[in-house]
């Protein structure tokens, strides 16, 4: 959620098949950068600026890294509807590569992508970013209180608005629209990518999501509130789980379930075959740091089943066993600093106090999950609900497909910021519109749609698995030459950034198995296959 995960180009197999459709450094130029600020657009008023090398960029409310730019390129600043922002970074025109790239925002936050924008541009792309309607951090709604306007231009509006006048602004500057357009997003700026291809299936040739906060209204709920309840409202006390706590469990997860791929690297390959059950860890005298107690054992297989109402109906996927430890793990999700501290309670708290109840005073203790995860979702906005207005969980991507859209997804297994499962539930919701067979609905599928699952990735990055992956490269593959990613080699790094390790990520549902040659330090040495029971 607040963690960027901004995917650069890579891999040589890939780079090699994009040289054929680079412009070239003559490409016509037909305006100035300084008359774009003059182009008329509907509701939108724009500024343009040169920028020289070595200026400091701009940041936002939730991007504030200091950085300066490494190349030179036309900024044009814009306002649609006198409160929605956007940015279109435009490259010299010999420097170029003749497409777009649209920059995704986590959280609830509002404010320009620029990290992620500096970084296309420097890559050759005309970069594109909102502040999706408001200025805030990551865990703040309360720009929502009293503007369901607002609520629209973050569910789904700004996007696309910014979207639209960035290809008229690429076409005034360079005297051509670009020939590829591409979404890039994780968590938040996944969901966005994703609301891009089901609500307006010819923005993007491509969209690159990652981790997406596909049902936003239920991660909130059953997602980030139904742990931290679980531990205050557990049977026999309190069941707070403190971080000191989780190197314990972590060791008993991997005692139980590691190897799963026939390698033992302490990396879950599919948490879904590990039956790891807390009652081993119970204390059988003293509380201490390495086992539970009572309550904390039912609340942790609480978070590990997911959300349920009291008539046992599902909510949303529980989180998976796995990855408890590092920056991006439980100690800052769940744990916190103390009870209701954490990362997963600041997030719950500002949704319901902001989008669902526009209430400050809200105290989210007193939610039930019997009565207000439908009265939340149904909330009116817009002449719409909320779940309609901010949920990018429509399996009809048929749009999409239609204008030869690709669609690559991928999901971190050990992510406790979003459950990856909710991933594999919303493909398995694209696969069953398709006809035929599981086979032939798989290959239909996977003709413009591919999701595929990162063993040992935390929410959009870390984790103790192999985690720095291109997927970019593999897109534009995709979309300019037809090349679908067979699969997509992910390498782990050691803290001086050398690649100490390398697996490939498979399409969904086949996974990487160890085929018992080498050491199963090298995607060479794993095939992707199907499961059986998936097949």
């Amino acid at each position: 959620m607040g963690i960027r995960l901004f995917v650069r180009l890579g891999g040589v197999v890939a780079a090699a098949l994009l040289l054929a459709n680079t412009p070239s450094a003559s490409a016509a130029r037909s305006g100035s950068c300084g008359s774009l600020g003059r182009l008329s657009f509907d509701r939108t008023k724009l500024m343009a600026s040169e920028v020289a090398a070595g200026s400091p960029l701009p940041t936002s409310a939730a991007f504030q890294e200091a950085r300066v730019a490494a190349k030179p390129f036309c900024r044009v600043q814009g306002v649609v509807g006198g409160t929605t922002r956007f940015e279109v970074w435009l490259p010299e025109p010999g420097a170029w590569n003749g497409r777009l790239q649209g920059l995704g925002v986590g959280g609830m936050a509002g404010g320009e992508p620029y990290p992620a924008m500096a970084d296309a541009v420097d890559a050759g792309f005309a970069a594109v970013g909102s502040d999706l309607g408001h200025q805030s951090g990551f865990l703040d709604a309360d720009w929502a209180i009293g503007h369901p306007e607002k609520v629209i231009e973050w569910g789904y509006a700004a996007v696309h608005d910014m979207t639209v006048r960035a290809k008229r602004v690429i076409a005034a500057y360079y005297g051509r629209p670009p020939r590829w357009s591409y979404f890039v997003g994780c968590s938040g700026g996944g969901r966005e990518g994703m609301m891009e291809a089901q609500r307006y299936p010819t923005d993007y040739n491509g969209v690159l999501a990652g981790d997406p906060t596909i049902d936003f209204t239920r991660l909130a709920l059953g997602g980030r509130l139904w742990g931290q309840l679980a531990m205050a409202r557990a049977p026999g006390g309190d069941g707070y789980i403190p971080a000191a706590k989780l190197t314990a469990i972590a060791a008993a997860v991997v005692a139980a379930c590691d190897p799963i791929d026939g390698v033992r690297d302490g990396v879950l390959e599919d948490p879904r075959a590990c039956h790891f059950d807390p009652g081993v860890l119970k204390c059988s005298g003293a509380d201490r740091d390495d086992c539970l107690t009572g309550p904390q054992v039912a609340a942790l297989r609480s978070i590990y089943r997911g959300a349920i109402d009291s008539h046992g109906r599902r909510i949303y996927p529980g989180y998976e066993p796995g990855g408890e430890l590092g920056p991006g793990g439980w100690a800052m999700y769940v744990s916190g600093q103390g009870p209701r501290k954490s990362t997963q309670w600041a997030y719950a708290a500002a949704f319901l106090k902001g989008m669902a109840f526009e209430d400050r005073a809200y105290d989210p203790l007193t939610f039930d999950f019997d009565r207000d995860v439908a009265r939340i979702d149904a909330k009116p906005v817009g002449g719409e609900t909320l779940a309609s207005a901010i949920n990018a969980a429509n399996p009809d991507l048929s749009g999409f497909r239609r204008a030869g859209g690709r669609l690559i997804h991928y999901h971190g297994w050990s992510d406790i910021g979003v459950a990856p499962r909710r991933s594999i539930q919303y493909y398995e919701s694209v696969l069953a519109r398709s006809h035929g067979s599981r086979s032939q609905r798989l290959a239909q599928t996977q003709g413009f749609y591919r999701l595929f699952m990162a063993p040992g990735m935390q929410h959009c990055s870390g984790g103790p698995g192999p985690t720095s992956f291109d997927g970019l490269g593999p897109l534009q593959a995709w979309v300019e030459h037809g090349v679908a990613p067979e699969r997509i080699v992910a390498a782990r790094k050691d803290d001086r950034g050398r690649v100490v390790r390398t697996q490939p990520l498979c399409p969904y549902p086949a996974r990487a198995i160890w085929q018992g040659v080498g050491n199963g330090a090298r995607s060479e040495d794993f095939e992707c296959r199907v499961p059986a029971g998936l097949k």
